[in-house]
Order: structure tokens, then C-alpha cells, then sequence
């Protein structure tokens, strides 16, 4: 693929509001964006999207940081890529660090769609021209003032994070502003065995999805939830990569998994995710991870394959951020986000906020 340089930035972005669940808020949201650029000067960029702490999974930004600038790229050095996947093959022998392998290979993707001159979409099968969208909502939210704008840019569901003991609560203040939209909780893993009971009396509710009500890996407790529910589960932090949905698939521990390609190691291991799921009739959708819009347009990209058939977290760019590092940002128009048709992830960089955001470089010549 002709590559010559990848950088890294390390950045820092200011949340419009914190983003509160019940293991903190955040308020700055750090990361790392990775760019990959040939010979002729094409870039292709790509996202790192661990957290700046371990609450969500075990990767930090400053652990990928290291792993990407100290272990992955002088093994990619030694490597010939002809194709994206050639870096998760290169990557695979590592263990865990998969928001670290994430962002370099989503830079890869870009760059092969542009050396193509087709869009990141077209390269991976994409079927949908525009995608329904969904938003969350955090516990700090001030859902009487938010409500009625995401009603009027035409959400159509909602993820809340709620407070546990007081779902039904919740749930009925979303409803009462919301009445026709499809509501869903997120579990973030805050259940125990002994709240199964309490959770299966929310079946009434009527919910699109329970998401990770349980710790991750513990498929036993999300089956056995499952089994007590039509409500159906969903998977997010416990699904690593394609095995972990293989296990989930066959233990019966869910109805549906939510996909984010820095949760599984890249692009690569999203796709095949997908097609398992397709192969046993699992409806999938695609999760957010406050990022920027570069991941974000790698999410769009993601979400055209035809087996997302629920709205996934791909709001707009104005929901998180007072400007964003893409042009032109994400925007929904009638409940809908377009997938883009230029090259590659189909927006372009801007340089000048991106240098007044970014706190570190690494520069690493191939």
C-alpha cells in the first residue's frame, strides 16, 4: 500500500456536558488519532477510543499510546500490507489492547478505500445509502430541555443510562417525553445474580433491548436473564471479538449484540461479527464511544452492512462536541445520517482545530 509515515495524536476534547453512567462522568475525552499517509501524500485516519481511565474496559489512553507507538508499529514495520486485514493478522498474536489495534488498522482502511478512489462502504459491502439514528442519554442529561430538539432532528431511539432501583422511573420520564420512540437501557454491567429477579419484573416495560445488564464475559447470568425476559438482552462489553459472539450465539445469552469496532480490535473482526450474526438471524447494531467524527465515520461505513437493522449510537456531531475535527461534520436530517460517497470515510480533516486540541505527536517513519 505504499505507506510511508503514521502519526499519532494525542488529543484532548471539551464535552458540550459531562457524560455521566454509573461509574463517572466524563468531561474532557481524551483519545488518540492515528494518521496513515502513502508516498503520494494521501491520509487515511483512524481513532484509538479508550477512555483516559479503566472503567470501561482495561485499555487507557495512555496504554494504547504505548502499545501503539512501542509495540505495534515497529512490528508493522516489519510487515508488507497489501490489505487492511493484513494488520489484524500482523496484531492478532497480541493479547487484549484492541482500541489500540483499532485505531491504526481504521487508518489502513481509509487509506486502501482512497488508493481505490471508492468510498469505505462500497470497500466493505455496504448496502445502505442512510441509516436510522439513535441517541443516548446520560444521567445528567436534562431530558425536559434535550427531548424535544432530538424529537425534532428525528431520533428514533433512545438509549438512557439509568439509575439502578429506579429504572421504571426513568424509563417513564423518556416515555412521557417520547411517547413513540423506541426506549432502551444500558446495564453497563452494574447487575448482580441478585437483581435478576427486579430486572425480569421490567419485561412489562415493553423495551427495545436491555444492554449488559451484567458484568463482561458472564454469559450465564445474561442467559439466565434472558430466559425470564421476551425483553430482549444485548450484548456490548462481554463481546470481544467473533468467538465471544460464537458463545453468546450458542448459549442463548442474548437476542441481539451491539458491534463497536474499537470493543473488537478493528474493522476486520467487526465484519466477521456481522456476518455471524446474520448467519443466525441476530440483529445487530453499532455503539458509540464519545468519539470523534473520524470514528464515527468508520461507524457509518460499519453500519451500512445489511445486517444493522436497529439504530445504533450515531448521533450527530453537535451532541457531544462544539466543533469536531471533521468538515463537514455529522449532521442528522430527518432522523436520518447519510452514508457518505466520496473516498475513503468521506470527510476531511481539519488541521488547524486539530492542532489546537492535540497535546502529544509521535511521527513513525515505514
Amino acid at each position: 500500500m505504499r505507506v510511508r509515515e503514521i502519526k499519532l495524536y494525542k488529543i484532548a476534547m471539551k464535552l458540550k456536558s459531562p457524560f455521566r453512567t454509573h461509574a463517572g462522568a466524563v468531561h474532557n475525552r481524551e483519545g488518540i488519532l492515528v494518521e496513515m499517509t502513502d508516498e503520494d501524500g494521501v491520509s487515511g485516519w483512524g481513532e484509538g477510543v479508550a477512555f483516559s481511565s479503566p472503567f470501561y474496559t482495561a485499555e487507557t489512553v495512555e496504554t494504547s499510546w504505548h502499545m501503539m507507538r512501542d509495540v505495534f508499529l515497529p512490528d508493522i514495520k516489519n510487515e508488507e500490507i497489501s490489505h487492511p486485514s493484513d494488520i489484524y493478522e500482523c496484531l492478532k498474536p497480541y493479547q487484549g489492547n484492541e482500541m489500540a489495534k483499532a485505531g491504526l488498522e481504521g487508518a489502513v482502511w481509509d487509506l486502501y478505500a482512497k488508493q481505490k478512489g471508492v468510498p469505505l462502504s462500497q470497500v466493505i459491502g455496504g448496502v445502505h445509502d442512510s441509516l436510522h439514528t439513535g441517541v443516548v442519554l446520560s444521567l445528567d442529561d436534562k431530558l425536559e430541555e434535550l427531548m424535544p430538539y432530538y424529537l425534532d432532528e428525528g431520533y428514533e431511539r433512545f438509549k438512557i443510562k439509568v439509575r439502578k432501583g429506579r429504572e421504571r422511573e426513568d424509563v417513564e420520564l423518556v416515555r412521557e417525553l417520547a411517547p413513540n420512540a423506541s426506549v432502551m437501557f444500558d446495564g453497563n454491567g452494574a447487575y448482580t445474580e441478585e437483581d435478576i429477579s427486579h430486572l425480569a419484573s421490567l419485561d412489562d416495560l415493553g423495551l427495545l433491548m436491555i444492554e449488559q445488564p451484567f458484568e463482561a464475559g458472564d454469559f450465564y447470568l445474561h442467559q439466565q436473564l434472558q430466559q425470564k425476559m421476551n425483553t430482549p438482552i444485548c450484548l456490548d462489553e462481554s463481546i470481544t471479538n467473533e468467538h465471544d459472539a460464537y458463545q453468546a450465539i450458542q448459549l442463548g445469552a442474548c437476542k441481539t449484540i451491539n458491534i463497536k469496532i474499537g470493543r473488537v480490535g478493528g474493522l476486520t473482526e467487526a465484519i466477521r461479527i456481522h456476518d455471524l450474526c446474520m448467519k443466525h438471524d441476530i440483529p445487530v447494531w453499532c455503539g458509540g464511544m464519545l468519539e470523534t467524527g473520524i470514528s464515527r465515520a468508520h461507524n457509518i461505513a460499519l453500519a451500512s452492512l445489511p445486517g444493522f437493522t436497529i439504530p445504533g449510537d450515531i448521533s450527530a456531531s453537535s451532541r457531544y462536541w462544539y466543533q469536531d475535527v471533521i468538515v463537514p461534520e455529522v449532521t442528522v436530517e430527518e432522523g436520518r445520517v447519510q452514508v457518505q460517497q466520496q473516498d475513503g470515510i468521506g470527510y476531511e480533516i481539519d488541521r488547524s482545530y486539530l492542532e489546537s486540541i492535540t497535546k502529544e505527536t509521535y511521527g513513525f517513519q515505514l
